[in-house]
């Protein structure tokens, strides 16, 4: 072992045992925010953190502080983040203490990390598996500079505890890993516990027993308290997979020997403290230094000038600067070029087409033009293209490597596209049906929609995510469903909801170019128009230059202001369109119809314009409306409108019952219709 090596481990390791003996002796000005450390895990961590190279690509974990020393981070940069401070290179004073993400030229890259256990494994995932698509596309990492031109091949490294394998999304990954030979390290870190919970009362078998039912997935197992074990097992890991490309877990034993977090102390339940403490990594560092040659005075000089720059670091970021509360509306959304509508919505001489294959179009000319464009999800490869057909002959023109199935793996679809976008790759990905996106709320929520927030702007996730919803031809129970309410709550997302194929394939495009993550709405029933009073959903296809931004409301039916007649506006979006329409083919001069085609951003500019002319509004939904989108809705035009309003604003949308039936009779009974919209209609007007 290279002295060199142990010199700046056994530095590293003690300014990471120093930091946490700080925190402890100080624990009155650093325990206002919950935090945890490395104390007995140090070890391992930082034999892993100093061979990564700046164009891999790492997912620690909140008690991984040790292993970002050893990427070069500074004690100074942890703990403005342990005490929430604005200078905090991180996240600017948003996340807990060790909870990085990381984009400069001379470290490895760190995406935003959530403190939910297991979930950053299948965003690391999909950077493993966006690595593997630039590579054989030849395409280069739109995110590295400097290292572009590196022969060192990059690897991506998940590091875990071992009680987060029991989640079932770390399955979801390891599958894929092993499915589609991912060049991905998963580290995982046991120390027996989960917080109060023992291993023996939450896990059938350790995280290496348990990879070996991942065919595909190498398995190590080490103590991870040796740094000299540790870094030679890793080394020749490492080297492996940047020669191999496949994936390893290597699974290491070690002690907890500070708290589960400083807000749940490890005396309250801890009986094994003094079995921990004999396996400190730290007097089995210090002996290894002694083998190799360093004198008891050099091991000194060692800790005393790590614990002269822990305390420095500890009083000026003691002093530093707290964030303004003007900081708290800072990157929420990175900003997006689409800003205007541009190109040609309606070219002569062309036919109308289905509102289906103005989408497909859309997908087919951004995959043409763009290589780091690529399609993924249930079904939509080349045998079905899609069980609408909306991904229709895509496969077999781009190839099985750019549109290719996926298992039945909401969340991995979902969430593969944090790792995606961050090795510079624009995945647009699908969910089979609305009904299907819950197991992926955890991922869109959690690391999807807060990554741009909560990185301070630097790892927006730029991703495209299609869903089929709606109600149509007795799709029953769990094919039917409306879930935008749902969707609406998630707060760092744009969501669209375009009622015919010019929107769609406008929004599309849009979507693709906006740097954030876009949910579209597809109603299944608007795809072919089978649906009676559907037609206006065809449209001809807009010129490939063709885009519609995000929150432009369409006023689909406008009216003058009227002083003799009572006039409404109905406000609404997808199906709703077209039963507002239809309902209203006798009441065109007295009824403004709103085609919101956002539902976030909202164009509430075109909505209150609207409402304070008529007087009256309806907003129209195929949501049950209690708790709903449409509510909050309404209830924002009454708040926003009530001095010009004649009437109280309405809604109407399905009944509330807790699923659509699968028998058309109650079907037809549950959802709204151009009748039921007509008379709701005719109800306000009258009221």
């Amino acid at each position: 072992m290279n002295n060199d090596i142990l010199h700046k481990a056994f530095f590293y390791l003690s300014t990471a045992k120093c930091m946490t003996e700080t925190y402890e002796t100080n624990f009155k000005q650093v325990s206002k925010y919950v935090h945890a450390t490395s104390r007995g895990h140090e070890a391992v961590q930082i034999a892993l953190g100093m061979q990564l190279l700046p164009q891999d690509y790492a997912f620690p974990y909140y008690r991984d502080d040790a292993m970002l020393l050893a990427f070069g981070l500074k004690p100074y940069d942890l703990m403005l983040q342990l005490m929430a401070k604005k200078d905090d290179p991180f996240s600017a004073g948003r996340a807990y203490y060790c909870h990085p993400n990381l984009k400069d030229d001379d470290k490895p890259k760190i995406p935003h990390q959530s403190s939910a256990t297991g979930m950053q494994a299948i965003p690391a995932t999909g950077t493993a598996m966006g690595m593997q698509y630039l590579e054989k596309q030849g395409l280069k990492n739109a995110v590295l500079k400097e290292h572009e031109k590196s022969k060192i091949k990059p690897i991506t490294v998940c590091s875990l505890g071992d009680a987060s394998v029991t989640e079932g999304e770390v399955s979801e990954a390891f599958q894929m890993a092993a499915l589609k030979q991912l060049p991905i390290l998963y580290l995982v870190q046991d120390n027996g516990w989960d917080i109060s919970a023992n291993e023996k009362e939450t896990r059938a078998q350790n995280a290496y027993d348990y990879a070996k039912g991942f065919k595909g997935i190498e398995a190590i197992t080490i103590d991870g308290a040796n740094f000299v074990e540790s870094y030679q097992a890793l080394e020749k890991v490492i080297k492996t997979i940047r020669e191999e490309r496949r994936p390893f877990l290597v699974h290491a034993k070690v002690p907890l020997l500070n708290h589960h977090t400083s807000g749940v102390r490890m005396e309250w339940y801890r009986d094994d403290l003094d079995e921990a403490k004999s396996k400190d990594p730290y007097p089995v560092l210090k002996q290894q230094l002694l083998e190799h040659g360093f004198t008891a005075e050099a091991i000194n000089d060692i800790e005393d000038e790590a614990k002269s720059q822990v305390k420095q670091d500890f009083e000026k970021a003691i002093l530093a600067e707290d964030p303004k509360p003007e900081d708290l509306f800072t990157y929420d959304f990175a900003p997006t070029p689409i800003t205007e509508e541009v190109g040609e919505r309606t070219p002569k001489g062309t036919e109308k087409v289905v509102m289906v294959d103005c989408a497909l179009f859309a997908v087919e000319e951004l995959m043409t033009k763009h290589k780091e464009c690529l399609l993924y999800g249930q079904d939509v490869g080349g045998r079905l293209g899609g069980v609408f057909r909306e991904a229709a002959t895509l496969a077999q023109k781009f190839g099985d490597e750019r549109v290719f199935n996926t298992p039945i793996q909401e969340a991995f679809i979902i969430g593969s596209t944090v790792g995606m976008s961050a090795v510079g790759l624009k995945p647009i990905v699908e969910v089979q049906f609305a009904d299907y996106i819950w197991p992926g709320l955890n991922q869109l929520f959690t690391e999807v929609s807060r990554s741009c927030y909560l990185s301070n702007g630097k790892w927006p996730v730029s991703m495209v995510l299609r869903v089929p919803i709606g109600a149509y031809g007795s799709g029953g129970p769990y094919h039917s469903s409306s879930v935008e309410s749902v969707v609406t709550n998630i707060r760092g997302i744009k969501i669209a909801y375009p009622s015919n194929g010019a929107d769609l394939k406008g929004l599309m495009k849009a979507a693709y170019y906006d740097p954030n993550p876009v949910v579209i709405f597809e109603h299944k029933g608007l795809y072919w128009s089978k649906v009676k009073g559907t037609k206006g959903a065809t449209s001809v296809e807009p010129a490939e230059d063709y885009i519609l931004p995000l929150g432009k409301a369409w006023l689909l039916q406008e009216i003058w202001k009227q002083e003799t007649i009572e006039t409404a506006t109905v406000v609404t979006y997808g199906m709703g369109v077209h039963w507002a329409y239809n309902a209203t083919m006798t009441m065109r001069d007295q009824v403004e119809i709103i085609d919101l085609r956002t539902l976030f951003p909202l164009d509430e500019d075109t909505i209150m314009k609207s409402v304070k002319k008529t007087g009256k509004c309806l907003v129209v939904t195929e949501e049950p409306s209690n708790n709903s989108f449409a509510l909050a809705l309404a209830g924002k035009i009454q708040e926003a409108c009530f001095q010009y309003l004649d009437a109280p604003v309405m809604t109407i949308g399905s009944e509330n019952m807790p699923a659509i039936p699968l028998n058309s009779t109650l079907e037809e009974t549950m959802i709204p219709s151009t009748e039921k919209v007509k008379a709701k209609i005719i109800q306000l007007l009258e009221y």
